[in-house]
């Protein structure tokens, strides 16, 4: 079992050459490729507690497996147009190899977020507002993903200068490819959700709401730079108070109702 969760293939942003050879190499890709998505799924389920966590157990359990779910399902879509595009521009990197220098790409990614979880842990604890947390979310997601396509430039790059077995125009179109990736990983984050789930609110797995995630986004802006005041109940005057007309004679009989009675 340490064996599926080694680190030999743990990408480093020193992106040292004798890393970058392992993870081009074609002996032991099946393996190699099985413990990088075992990482992935590790850690983007951590993350992903973490995140849930400020709802309930059941939201922290749930939203774990929503971003594992989110990271393989964006693989899953973009990376065949990628390898097709890669292969036709006269990529030699084979099938396997080049989903495991996609995947140390992500491991990365999730792993920095990973990286982050206390600091997300002091915010829940010190109370911090669903639409704080919300955009600290973002930024975390958006800072680590530029670090995980730091190191899939810098394979690339390799295979392209030492190896001489991918094209160099291909890093080129890789960075238009991490646009649709970024747009598609948008898209589906935005059907999964809730991810963070509303203390105000009952647990729910996924969440009917119109409008869109850039939408959304502004609104938390919004609220976290000026909060929607609550209205105020209007005060209660006479006229809200019913009045009833009783004459004389029926308040007599009535208190003394009230007299025998008591």
């Amino acid at each position: 079992m340490s064996k599926l969760f080694s680190m030999e293939y743990f990408p480093s942003l020193t992106s040292n050459e004798e890393f970058l050879a392992r993870l081009t190499d074609e002996k032991h890709s099946g393996w190699r490729i099985l413990n990088q998505h075992l990482l992935l799924s590790t850690f983007s389920f951590i993350y992903g507690v973490v995140m849930g966590s400020y709802h309930s157990f059941l939201q922290a359990v749930t939203t774990g497996l929503k971003v594992s779910l989110l990271f393989t399902a964006v693989l899953l879509i973009c990376f065949p147009a990628f390898f097709i595009i890669q292969y036709i521009l006269g990529s030699r990197l084979g099938l396997r190899q080049m989903i495991s220098v996609v995947l140390s790409g992500f491991v990365l990614t999730t792993a920095i977020m990973v990286s982050f979880a206390p600091i997300i842990v002091i915010f829940l604890l010190t109370g911090s507002n669903y639409h704080f947390l919300q955009l600290l979310h973002v930024a975390v997601f958006v800072l680590s993903g530029l670090f995980g396509m730091k190191t899939i430039v810098d394979a690339l790059r390799f295979s392209c200068e030492r190896k001489n077995v991918y094209p160099r125009v291909g890093v080129v179109v890789f960075r238009f490819w991490v646009v649709i990736l970024a747009f598609v990983g948008i898209q589906l984050a935005w059907n999964l959700r809730p991810f963070l789930g509303d203390r105000g609110q009952p647990f729910e797995l996924f969440r009917e709401y119109e409008g869109n995630f850039y939408t959304a986004l502004i609104y938390s802006v919004k609220q976290l730079v000026k909060p929607e005041e609550k209205p105020e109940a209007p005060p209660v005057t006479n006229k809200d108070v019913p009045h009833y007309d009783v004459d004389s004679a029926t308040a007599d009989s009535l208190l003394e109702a009230f007299r025998r009675g008591s």
